[in-house]
């Protein structure tokens, strides 16, 4: 299999045996597969805040902005930590969920909790009669175990079935559609906060008269 990639690799046009891309290449194709893909509105670039390299508004683990208070990120369009999770159903529905929490921790007066989700596994349908879910380990990496065929397309139609029903549950009771936890990104935040504080020790070391590093702020940034 080859994959195309870059500016070059836009399609412009899908004829009934080719595919035109965006340099002028056509690719013979007698069967071509169009799937749809993930973006992200410009809204908060536009509205001045701080944003990752595809344009979701960077926020701390609480999905709080970086830039205001007042502002929290909600669904798989956040970027926490500039470590933002897969954009999917799975991840924007609780994610959405868990914003929701910060905004009624801060109506309240309290600290939000910082965000703890993991994913279970990867779904798609083709066609009513046929269907994969492939399972998952909780930091989103495939493993070998997958149900497909009709009972796939089936566990697919549950899950979508089962949508509405989660996020009432999650209304009900706040904090109920974080159950599969992600303890691996706490170890990634860790790692990153350390590659941090080595890089600003490193570029303090030659005006160490201008004081210590501040790793207090580095922590908060």
């Amino acid at each position: 299999m080859t994959v195309l990639e870059g500016p070059e690799a836009k399609v412009t046009a899908v004829t009934r045996d080719a595919v035109r891309l965006g340099d002028g290449r056509e690719l013979p194709s007698k069967v071509t597969i169009w799937t749809a893909g993930f973006g992200v509105p410009d809204l908060a670039a536009r509205s001045g805040l701080s944003t990752d390299s595809v344009g979701r508004p960077l926020a701390d683990e609480t999905l709080t902005s970086v830039d205001d208070v007042r502002i929290v990120a909600a669904g798989d369009a956040a970027a926490p930590s500039d470590l933002p999770l897969r954009m999917s159903c799975q991840s924007a529905t609780r994610i959405g969920a868990h914003a929701a929490d910060t905004v009624l921790s801060r109506i309240a007066g309290e600290q939000p909790a910082t965000i703890n989700l993991g994913f279970f596994g990867q779904c798609i349908s083709l066609g009513r009669g046929a269907g994969i879910f492939q399972c998952a380990q909780r930091d989103d990496i495939a493993n070998r175990f997958y149900v497909g065929g009709r009972p796939g397309a089936k566990l697919k139609e549950f899950m979508c079935k089962s949508t509405v029903k989660h996020l009432a549950d999650g209304a009900r009771k706040p904090g109920s559609l974080t159950w599969v936890k992600d303890h691996k990104r706490q170890e990634l935040l860790r790692a990153r906060h350390g590659e941090a504080l080595a890089a600003a020790e490193r570029v303090a070391a030659p005006g160490m008269r201008d004081g210590p590093v501040d790793h207090e702020r580095i922590r908060t940034a």
